[in-house]
């Protein structure tokens, strides 16, 4: 009787010790929204192929949209945990009283796109031609386009003919010759380089003018204050397997393999500019390091956007850049290197 008293005792530990360890553990539950066939889409393919969110004890919920603008109600109606957006308008939210703080996923830029050779270089080369705008009046590439060239002397505004449009439309109408040049997200950037078009003035360049230092990440992962106090270890192992994610995507041609069929292009040599552009944006800088130049960029839209752009905030709230539970400000190259195969068009390791 005393001995199954005992085996009954110590089957119980045994089972209150499996119980509490982390293997059996219910998985931390994040709820993300993403833009159906969008980058974040990209690195949850990946995440889930590889299983890396089982390793990280992690369940993620992901719900696809079809528009940014529905993501953005759905984090702020507090239907999703996580979408991804830009800093600017976690930014704008903020001065709403939203506490909204932003996390960096990728610096690649769009880019003014024209026929290969044509000469729309400088700001006085659009005198007088017709050049679309995706993204609308408000767009930050827009505006930073804008002020470059009214640093220049240019006025785009009065001195060319400026159509708005969506970007497949915009990449049509360039294609058919009915703009000399259009201002594209980078997707479509290259979907153009892939059909033969150039990269006339490249954003990137434009930034570093208005200046910036270094890449500043446009894009990244945009949640709550109050999500990322609660759910800070969650939070800092899913920025760690998406961060796994990009460098898989850059380097490993299996895991492109996963990505691919979410992009809108089939041919060999499009899918590697993708890839390419999309290597070149893996954030690399500190967290500090980022926000200063984001802050600089931050008064050049503030001045032309004006209260429609930002708010009631004529500077960057520095709380919008997130640094983790310790206040990490340290680079985010802790990964791998990229090999040098994800950067070159022309290696064979692209597909």
């Amino acid at each position: 009787m005393r001995e199954n008293f005992i085996r009954l005792r110590a089957s119980l530990a045994l089972l209150s010790a499996l119980a509490l360890s982390p293997a059996a553990q219910a998985a931390d539950h994040l709820r993300l929204t993403v833009l159906a066939g969008g980058t974040f889409a990209w690195e949850l393919a990946v995440v889930k192929a590889y299983g890396l969110d089982v390793k990280a004890d992690l369940a993620l919920d992901v719900t696809e949209l079809a528009s940014t603008e529905a993501a953005k109600i759905a984090l702020i109606g507090g239907r999703a945990d996580m979408i991804l957006s830009d800093w600017l308008w976690a930014a704008r939210e903020r001065g709403l009283g939203h506490k909204l703080v932003f996390y960096p996923q990728s610096s690649t830029l769009g880019a003014v796109m024209a026929k290969a050779g044509a000469k729309l270089n400088s700001p006085a080369d659009f005198v007088g031609k017709k050049l679309g705008v995706a993204g609308g009046p408000l767009d930050k590439s827009w505006l930073m386009l804008q002020a470059w060239a009214l640093g220049q002397g240019v006025d785009l505004k009065a001195n060319s003919t400026v159509i708005f449009g969506a970007p497949p439309l915009l990449a049509e109408k360039l294609g058919q010759g009915e703009v000399d040049a259009v201002l594209e997200f980078w997707t479509y950037c290259a979907m153009l380089e892939g059909r033969g078009f150039a990269r006339a003035i490249d954003m990137a360049d434009v930034e570093h003018q208005l200046g910036a230092k270094g890449p500043i990440s446009v894009g990244g992962y945009v949640f709550d204050e109050s999500f990322a106090i609660a759910h800070k270890d969650a939070l800092e192992r899913f920025l760690d397997i998406t961060r796994k994610a990009k460098y898989m995507i850059a380097g490993d041609d299996e895991a492109f393999g996963k990505v691919a069929p979410l992009i809108d292009a089939k041919a060999p040599a499009t899918l590697a500019i993708y890839r390419r552009r999309y290597a070149e944006g893996i954030p690399t800088r500190s967290i500090g390091a980022e926000e200063a130049d984001a802050a600089a960029i931050y008064q050049v839209l503030a001045k032309l956007g004006g209260a429609e752009l930002v708010g009631s905030a004529p500077t960057l709230d520095p709380g919008v850049f997130y640094r983790g539970p310790a206040g990490n400000d340290a680079p985010h190259d802790n990964v791998v290197a990229i090999p040098n195969a994800a950067v070159n068009p022309n290696s064979a390791a692209n597909p």
